[in-house]
Parts: C-alpha cells; structure tokens; sequence
C-alpha cells in the first residue's frame, strides 16, 4: 500500500491469499488469467512493502529490485494482462473483437514501457507518507491514453456486469488518486485496484461466473 510498509504486506497478503482461493475457483482454462488477478496483486503489493523496508533502510540493492519488480507489474503487466483476462471470458463475438483492439494497444504500451525500463532508471522515493516512482518515460499523454484503455475502457466492453463494474469504479478511483495524490498517483492508485481485484472473487461467487461456457453454476 501506499502508505507503510505494514500496510503494504498486509494488504499483500490478504490479496494473495484471496487470489489462491480465487483461482481454485477457475473450472477452465479460459477463467484462470481473470482468477489470478488478486493473486498477482497480492504480489505486487508485497514488492511495495519491500520498497519501503528498502528505502526506510537504505538497503540499495533491495530497493532496486523491490522497485522494478512493482513498476514491471504496474506499467508492464497489467495493460497487457487486464484485456486478455477479460477477453478470455468474453462470448459476444463484437464484444470480443473491440477487447481485442483494446489487447492490441495495451500490448503496444506494455512493450513501449517494458523498453523504458531500460532507457532511464526507475526510482523509488517517500514523499509526504507515499512512495513516488520516478521515470521521464512513463507518463506521456499518448502512453497513458493507450494504458487507461487497456486497463479500464476494455472492462466496459465486457458482458460481465461486475467486469463493467470493475472498470467503472477503476477510473472513478484513478481520478480520485490523480487529485489528491497526483505524485505518488502510481502507487495509491495501484492500491485502489488492487483493492477493487477482490471483486473477482466476488465474479467467482455470482451467477455471472455460473453463466459462462463450461460451468455448472455459481
């Protein structure tokens, strides 16, 4: 989380453990990508909670890894994971195809933003209670155009309506973290969705789930 490193592993662990439920939960191979996404944000906060331990230590080579491990999931990952988990349980033929072009440009700016890594190096500092991710390639309008229309406009194209959910409330608190904490945005906004990714367990437990191809029921 965005504020100490105690929070930050025990919202770590609550994801994860959450995801490891959730994914038992998958009854096909199409629905195991969207299940493990609490699970993969439950990793990633754990890296945030070693990002502060490091920075609060002085630790440089843990604080490099830390950092690049949580900025790999946050820039890397999931522009690229977010369309394709949703795409997968997608049934609409339209619908399918619009997701698609969605994957196409989060794959675009997950590759783009991969190679920014090695164009500058990534950074992590605490400034006023929150850590900061400093690199002069990962905020371009362009980029993040590309980034909010994989990670959020491609849930509304979703028939799932608590996916369309997801996507809603996803840039209802993206705006809400860009306002009140717009230099550490990355990472309370990454704290908000991590939060919101237990709303895929709450998919696996409604009728929604026991609707798709291959189910037997909620």
């Amino acid at each position: 989380m965005c504020f100490s490193a105690t929070a930050s592993f025990v919202a770590g662990g609550a994801l994860s453990a959450a995801g490891v439920l959730t994914a038992t939960k998958a009854k096909t191979k199409k629905e195991l990508p969207f299940a493990m996404v609490p699970l993969l944000f439950g990793i990633q906060q754990l890296a945030e909670g070693f990002v502060w331990v490091s920075l609060s230590s002085h630790a440089a080579t843990l604080n490099l890894v830390a950092t690049y491990i949580f900025s790999l999931f946050a820039f890397v990952v999931w522009p690229i994971y977010v369309p394709f988990a949703v795409g997968l349980l997608e049934t609409v033929q339209w619908r399918k195809k619009a997701i698609y072009v969605f994957q196409a440009a989060g794959l675009a700016v997950g590759v783009y933003l991969l190679y920014s890594h090695t164009l500058s190096l990534v950074t992590s500092e605490i400034v006023s209670k929150h850590v900061v991710y400093n690199n002069s390639h990962f905020y371009g309008l362009t980029v993040m155009l590309l980034y909010f229309g994989a990670t959020i406009v491609s849930c509304l194209f979703s028939s799932k309506r608590i996916i369309n959910v997801f996507g809603v409330l996803a840039f209802l608190f993206a705006l809400i973290a860009y306002w009140f904490y717009t230099s550490a945005f990355v990472s309370v906004w990454c704290f908000f969705a991590a939060v919101l990714s237990l709303i895929v367990y709450w998919y696996f437990r409604s009728d929604s789930a026991g609707s798709l191809p291959g189910r037997n029921g909620a």
